[in-house]
């Protein structure tokens, strides 16, 4: 998983776990990632159970860390992501970990199901590589330099 430095000591690293079951997006946001300006560590899961295994530190996640934001996909093999979203806003170890919708999903229900879920955010993919890049950086400005995330436990 890609970390990026120099930076300062005192700067908090940003764990960061994505949900997403396509390769390109994949590495279109650790391309992404790599450039941010704040330090993190992007750890990638490809589906719902995975994701969960993840956050409960189950099997071969028993060292994950806990992640300060998750970024999920929704149309995703196994268990998409408003289902993995319910889960981890119904779980009082997990409920605290911001949740951004990061899908190609446009669907009016998609939308409302995951701030009914209470999403913290929905955001659609941009299409083609450029504004992918821009949406992701658009992203990191906010999320990555101007919120404070709940500590770790």
């Amino acid at each position: 998983m890609p970390e990026t430095t120099p930076y300062p000591p005192s700067a908090r690293q940003v764990e960061i776990l994505l949900v997403e079951d396509s390769e390109p997006d994949i590495l279109l946001t650790l391309e992404a990632f790599e450039e941010a300006r704040v330090p993190n560590r992007l750890h990638v899961v490809r589906d719902g159970v995975e994701a969960l295994r993840f956050l409960r530190s189950e099997g071969e996640y028993h060292d994950a860390p806990r992640p300060d934001l998750i970024l999920m996909d929704i149309n995703m093999p196994r268990k998409n992501g408003l289902e993995v979203l319910r889960e981890i806003k119904t779980d009082s170890g997990l409920v605290s970990i911001p949740v951004l919708m990061l899908t190609t999903s446009q669907a009016d229900e998609d939308v409302r199901s995951s701030y009914e879920c209470h999403a913290s955010g929905y955001m659609v993919k941009p299409v083609g590589f450029e504004n992918f890049l821009s949406a992701i950086r658009a992203f990191e400005d906010f999320w990555l330099t101007f919120v404070r995330f709940p500590p770790r436990l």
